[in-house]
């Protein structure tokens, strides 16, 4: 039987700014972007803010409605990166299979560490506290999906075990949202289906879940009923990419398509240069819009090749733009996402009608990339860009750019 740990920094970003200002500990505080740039989202609390009320994810005047004497600080994530460094070689001294999940979270495989989870689980969380001031909260299970569903169940600074005898009791009373990989739509999903706690899932035949939710709800019936068994990948190994993009919230909404097709070329050229550098090219361009209304709609299309090129990502970005949006409302944040990576040496069918177009954009594009590097980035800009407003952004350095892994 194995033991696996899931293993989470409680209410990392703030826990980080209180250590660099112990100030702040003694008074309702929260981390979230620039408000004055309207990156207005709590992105960490610490505990008194969340004793009045204050979630991770909302709006910073919900906050404030709850808390008027909230403290907001920016984020800064050069810090938490060297915090996520030292826990991960505390990790290091209990186990070679340490798979990080973000920044403050990670799975261990103890297995064979000759302790049990549970005296590994409370060393981890006193060094922790002792060597870098951060409480953990640690699940013990033998799973990866128990685990991390333990670590949820007791914060802050706590071990949870999930065991082979108690999960049934444990977990099947717990909501559907629990479970990993139940977002929001799925719930609804379910909930519409009346299944409404784990173990209503684990109850559910799973080919009548796979014809209601795809391969995806045959996975969670494996999840529900215990069965999966996942590996932890080594320490230092690689998460598979399985997409790149940016979103970004800019300091006015967009008002017309102009507005848009600009914002699209400043995320599509942060887009393709960071699939340049890491030699991938994807053949799914997907984008997120957000109104005024703060609600969200997403679409997707399929190229006809794998692609890297920034002009033909923010193209596609725009068709699928006009095809879903009417602007019935402005438009707060827009974000743009490549999936289905491939290696750009990756063999491909070529047309019989292609005249070496795209391997001279391609190559266009990497020297337009050297350039920047080389001289900065407002060296080459695309003419739209030189009086636009969105002219100056650049999305992966003012926002942390999402990897999905």
């Amino acid at each position: 039987m194995r033991t696996i740990l899931h293993s989470d920094l409680n209410n990392f970003y703030a826990s980080v700014e209180c250590l660099k200002n112990p100030a702040l500990k003694n008074v309702p505080m929260a981390v979230c972007g620039d408000p004055a740039a309207r990156h207005g989202i709590i992105l960490s609390k610490n505990e008194l803010a969340r004793a009045a009320g204050v979630k991770t994810a909302e709006a910073i005047w919900q906050a404030r409605e709850k808390c008027p004497e909230l403290v907001l600080v920016g984020t800064d994530f050069p810090a938490y990166l060297r915090y996520a460094e030292k826990m991960r070689r505390i990790y290091a001294d209990f186990s070679d299979r340490v798979e990080p999940f973000g920044l403050d979270e990670a799975w261990l495989d103890v297995s064979n560490v000759g302790a049990d989870g549970q005296t590994i689980a409370g060393e981890i969380r006193a060094r922790a506290k002792r060597e870098l001031g951060l409480t953990v909260s640690v699940g013990v299970s033998f799973n990866k999906v128990f685990a991390k569903l333990a670590s949820d169940l007791k914060k802050p600074d706590a071990t949870t075990c999930v065991t082979v005898e108690n999960f049934r009791n444990t977990v099947w009373p717990l909501p559907v949202r629990a479970l990993l990989y139940v977002g929001p739509a799925t719930e609804r999903r379910l909930l519409a289906r009346n299944i409404r706690t784990i173990g209503d899932i684990a109850a559910r035949r799973p080919e009548d879940l796979r014809a209601m939710l795809g391969k995806h709800g045959e996975t969670l019936w494996t999840y529900a009923s215990g069965l999966e068994c996942d590996p932890v990948a080594p320490l230092g190994a690689e998460a598979l990419i399985k997409s790149i993009g940016n979103s970004i919230t800019p300091a006015r909404d967009l008002c017309g398509d102009a507005d848009a097709r600009e914002l699209f070329a400043v995320l599509s050229q942060s887009v393709g240069e960071r699939l340049l550098r890491r030699g991938l090219a994807g053949r799914t361009v997907s984008i997120s819009i957000r109104d005024s209304a703060l609600k969200t709609i997403t679409a997707q299309q399929t190229l006809s090749a794998p692609s890297a090129l920034s002009g033909e990502i923010a193209q596609t970005a725009m068709q699928l733009f006009h095809e879903h949006w009417n602007w019935s409302r402005s438009v707060r944040s827009l974000g743009v996402c490549v999936s289905t990576l491939y290696a750009q040496d990756a063999p491909e069918q070529l047309s019989l009608l292609d005249d070496g177009g795209r391997t001279r954009a391609l190559a266009l594009e990497r020297t337009l990339l050297a350039l920047r590097d080389r001289y900065g980035r407002n060296c080459v800009r695309r003419a739209m860009l030189l009086d636009s407003d969105f002219g100056d952004l650049h999305p992966h350095e003012d926002l942390p750019a999402f990897v999905r892994r």
